[in-house]
């Protein structure tokens, strides 16, 4: 047994095709399916059932891919360990984070961490939380960037910042010619809200919750950018977080963007990552460098459409 041949099941358990497993591992199917074969004699058990259309791992088969997953992880870390060592401020880190915070938070974040650690190549990957936890767990993420709470006793958490949320209207809404907002003012309001799966979903009902409002049925946005056309279309209103109405975010036409007064919902970001990480030490580092973007940047005030920018109040996380 060998961690070519382990990498090669692992591959297998991920594409359930022979195929595409030896292309991600840059072989060609025969070897995969070779070696494959010679750890199933090695091991004495049948790790896969070859069928004509597809491949499913048998239940022997799925647990060792697991384990296999985590050796390869060790291994890496392994190599990390070494690579910090001889240089701490150089290799790959592989990064996720959610979409409704990616776009909006990394031009402002990539140019610092560009100009702190010069030789860092940073891979960066764009999933829902619960993919991003996934990954992580698995150890094919180093490190993710997600809105807490999160419920993992294998996984530090290290805060980055709070992000306030501001109300998206059309410009001839009731609700439009309000400086702010209190919570009850979104009470029988019917909210424009992302698809499942996406945190910023579960945000908002929290705060429709809160406020006495629902939401507006019939359609579910898959990004952010669709909410905000939606809102420029006259069809609703909807909750933006702060970073998402900030340049280099250009403004929609017809979208008036309203603070809530304090204590105003916020979501909480924070930097995670495995406690048995190696590199501890270096994404501390690297978290710092992430908390030192511009307050003015989670400042709601500064977020809202024709108001000059002043003094923030403290924003308030969801109860």
């Amino acid at each position: 047994m060998n961690l070519r041949d382990l990498s090669y099941l692992v591959a297998l358990a991920e594409h359930r095709h022979f195929g595409r497993a030896a292309e991600a591992s840059f072989v060609s199917q025969p070897t995969l399916s070779t070696q494959i074969r010679k750890l199933e004699d090695e091991l004495g058990v049948a790790l896969v059932e070859r069928t004509p259309r597809k491949v499913l791992l048998t239940e022997t088969g799925r647990e060792i891919a697991r384990r296999a997953r985590g050796v390869l992880s060790q291994v890496e870390e392994i190599k990390a360990i070494a690579q910090r060592t001889r240089d701490p401020e150089s290799g790959t880190i592989r990064l996720g984070i959610f979409p409704t915070l990616g776009p909006y938070l990394l031009p402002h974040v990539i140019p610092r961490l560009r100009e702190r650690f010069p030789r860092l190549e940073l891979l960066l990957r764009e999933e829902k939380t619960e993919q991003v936890l996934h990954m992580l767990r698995e150890g094919t993420l180093d490190a993710g960037i997600l809105a807490l709470p999160i419920h993992d006793d294998s996984l530090h958490t290290e805060f980055l910042f709070e992000e306030p949320f501001v109300l998206a209207v059309p410009s001839d809404h009731t609700l439009a010619q309000q400086r702010r907002l209190r919570m009850d003012d979104l009470a029988e309001q019917n909210l424009l809200l992302l698809e499942d799966g996406h945190c910023l979903r579960d945000q908002a009902l929290e705060v429709c919750h809160l406020a006495g409002a629902g939401e507006k049925s019939g359609f579910r946005a898959t990004s952010l950018e669709t909410l905000r056309q939606m809102v420029s279309a006259n069809v609703g209103i909807t909750l933006l977080p702060a970073l998402a109405v900030k340049p280099p975010v250009a403004q929609s036409p017809n979208v008036k963007l309203i603070e809530f007064e304090d204590p105003a919902p916020s979501r909480r970001i924070a930097m995670l990552w495995r406690k048995s990480s190696a590199m501890t030490p270096f994404f501390e580092a690297l978290a710092e460098v992430m908390r030192g973007v511009p307050a003015e940047l989670f400042e709601p005030d500064g977020a809202v459409v024709g108001q000059p920018a002043k003094p923030s109040d403290v924003a308030h996380p969801i109860p």
